[in-house]
This record gives structure tokens, sequence and C-alpha cells, in this order.
């Protein structure tokens, strides 16, 4: 008899699939938590009506599309998902904290409007019990100190509501820390700085050092007693946007026990890509100006901006990978997450379309060699671990130094 011999794409197809289906199955077992989603920002764009947009229909339809829906998320074996709360840095400070609070709201109704897939996660354990029950836990994430007005207080209070992590800054500086990408003022936090990141410690809030400068990432993992999380940053050797984090830096990470979250956005992956984004960000800020930020105008402007440029290099899901190989490489495996950026930026790499995508790249990390324990690692296991951790040290600290004894001096 003659033997079967199938063409070799046939014979990678089936390796391809025979990944997905480990992968999808390894997702069961444990919850895959991206670090960064900006849905919250889009339903403000269109004045918090959340019965504009039904989430449960594919999105992709709308204009502009989304990347974001139930039947995406569900597709993407998403298991947690910190939505991020983002308000623009220039916002004066009272408005800001106005703002934050709002977007807070969103992600409150969020889990209202839809019971049966979203539920407020407030803990790691809460992560693991909602995604065992089949559902999506929904995390909250400030974006930028901005939003706290420089009040210990407010702090405090949007950690009451469910938020989880801050970022310390976002685009601009603020009174006490500096952001990549603006004039450095600090020299990285200031005294006040680090009385925040004390009290995120004492609370058991996320210190998310996305954004910052350098100087600032090194000032908060000296101060800080937890574990720091990058919510949706890449690895600055590959790709060199300040936004991205250094060597010397990842292996303070390691030190610290953090995990740094792998964005998607093409312009912290390859250096085409940055030099293309760093344009499109001086032409958005450009229509800002010129549409007094109103942010459809300055969309569909963005979008004819986009059309008439050749599109040259684009990242794709290798390149996501080679991220995340490099973090390995200079950090370990146990300090690697996934924080995608979904909705807060426009053309993601090829193979990462939308948040169905997720995968696809945890199959590819297979193809690369990685073990199925480490995948969970990747996944979700590291981000439970630092949650996990800052509950613990919040536990400790608070056991020793209640807050009545921290008074808010701002």
């Amino acid at each position: 008899m003659t033997a079967l011999i199938l063409p070799t794409t046939a014979l990678a197809d089936e390796a391809a699939e025979r990944r997905l289906a480990e992968v999808r199955a390894l997702l069961r077992e444990v919850p895959l938590i991206d670090g960064h989603n900006d849905l919250p920002w889009q339903y403000r764009k269109r004045g918090g009506d959340l019965s504009a947009i039904d989430l449960r229909r594919d999105t992709s339809q709308f204009n502009p599309p989304w990347v974001t829906d139930i039947p995406r998320l569900r597709a993407g074996g998403v298991g947690g998902q910190f939505w991020s709360v983002y308000v623009p840095a220039k916002l004066p400070g009272a408005e800001a904290l106005q703002a934050t609070l709002e977007q807070i709201d969103v992600v409150h109704r969020l889990c209202a409007r839809y019971p049966d897939t979203f539920e407020l996660a407030l803990t790691a354990d809460d992560v693991e019990r909602i995604h065992r029950q089949g559902r999506i836990a929904s995390l909250i994430g400030m974006e930028g100190g901005h939003s706290i007005n420089n009040s210990l207080a407010a702090l405090r209070m949007t950690y009451k509501l469910g938020a989880r992590y801050l970022t310390l800054t976002h685009t601009q500086n603020t009174d006490w820390a500096d952001a990549a990408g603006d004039d450095a003022k600090h020299g990285g936090l200031t005294s006040f700085g680090e009385e925040v990141v004390r009290e995120m410690n004492r609370l058991g809030m996320l210190v998310d050092l996305s954004h910052v400068t350098d100087d600032t990432m090194r000032d908060a993992l000296r101060v800080t007693k937890a574990p720091v999380i990058f919510s949706h940053s890449s690895a600055y050797a590959l790709c060199r946007h300040p936004r991205n984090v250094p060597d010397d830096v990842l292996q303070l990470v390691k030190t610290n026990g953090g995990v740094v979250m792998v964005c998607f956005l093409p312009g912290y992956l390859t250096e085409q890509d940055r030099v293309m984004f760093e344009a499109s960000m001086a032409e958005r800020q450009r229509l800002q100006q010129r549409y007094q930020d109103d942010p459809q105008k300055v969309d569909a402007g963005m979008t004819e901006w986009r059309r008439s440029r050749p599109r040259g290099s684009r990242a794709a899901l290798s390149d996501v990978a080679d991220h995340i190989d490099h973090i390995r490489k200079v950090a370990g495996i146990d300090h690697i997450g996934i924080g995608a950026d979904y909705e807060g930026f426009s053309g993601p790499p090829v193979g990462l379309e939308d948040v169905s995508k997720y995968p696809a790249l945890l199959a590819e990390l297979l193809r690369r060699g990685y073990t199925p324990g480490e995948i969970q690692k990747v996944a979700g296991l590291n981000v439970l671990r630092v949650m996990r951790a800052a509950e613990r040290v919040a536990a400790e600290l608070q056991h020793h130094s209640p807050m009545d004894r921290n008074p808010d001096s701002r």
C-alpha cells in the first residue's frame, strides 16, 4: 500500500491548528488577563451612552470600527480585562478627577448591563472565581496620576470604587512625576510622588510604570514595597520608543517581582513603525488644535491622513512575540504579561487585528518552544501572582500603619 503523503503546507496548517487547540484548552484552566483596553474612552466619545453600542454585536461594522465586543472577547479566550478609565492629561486637576469618576462609572455600568459576561473584580481570587464561572473579570486601571488631582484622599476613594492600578503619568508630567515624551522637570519622582507610591502599596493598588520616564521607573522601583506592573509597554532594546522598558529596568523588575505586559501598538514594536507613529502623533496634535479637540473631527482627519500616506512597514504578531522573547531573556518568564492597548490606537499588528487574536499569539509562543506552563504564566498567572503580592503587602502595611496615621497633606 502506498503511504499517504500530505503536502508540507497541509502539515503546517494541521500543526498550527493543534497549537491553537492546545492554547484554548490552557485558557480554560487559567484566565488570560489583558492589562489595558480603552473601551470606556470609546463610549465617552459617544457621550457615555452604553445603549449606543451593543457589545453583543460585531462592533467591527461600526464607523470607525471597534476591535472589542463580547463575541470576539469570547473567541479570544479573555478571562480578565483591565479596562482603562483614561482621561486626557491636559484636563485641569478637578476636571480630570471628575472625568475619571465618570469613566469608572462606565465600567460599573458595563458590568451591570452585561452581567452574564462581565463582573467587577477587586482581587486575584475574584478574577479566578469569575473565570471559573465562565465570565470575564473586569478590573479598573487609571491611566495617569493627573486623575487624582494631587490628592491621596482621591487616590483612596478611587481605590474604594474599584481602581486597582494607577499609571503614574500619561503623556504629560504631573506635579510629582515625569512622563515619557515630556520634558523632564523632576528627575523622576518628587517626595510627594514617593508618598503616592507608598500609599498605593498600603492600599494594594498596583503601581503602573507604563508612560513614565526611565528615571521615574527607577525611583518607583526603589520606593515600592510591592511588585510593579507595566500595563502596556514593550522592550526598548527592540524599539527605541521612550514608552518602552530599557534592559537595566527589566533587570530591576525581575528583582522587584513585577511584570511587563507587552503592548501591541506598532509604534512600540519596530523602528520603522515608531517613525510612522511619531509622525501620526504630530498630526493628531495639529488636528486637535484645529478642531478644538472635537474627537469625531480629529478621528476623521486621522483616517484621511493615514489613507494619504504609504503604509510601508507594518508590525506583525511575530514582532510582539520577539518582544516577549527579549523580556524572557533579560528578566525571565515570570515577569511577562499581555497589555494589548486595544481601542487605544489604530492599525494593529498583522495577525493581532482584534481581541479574538490572543490565542494566535500564544500559539506562536508554543511554536517557539514555550512550555504549556510558561504559556499560562504569560497569559495570566504572572499577573495574578503580582496582584496577590500587592494584596499581601497591603495587609501588612495596614496592620502596622492604619490610615489615620497617614493623613493626606494635600
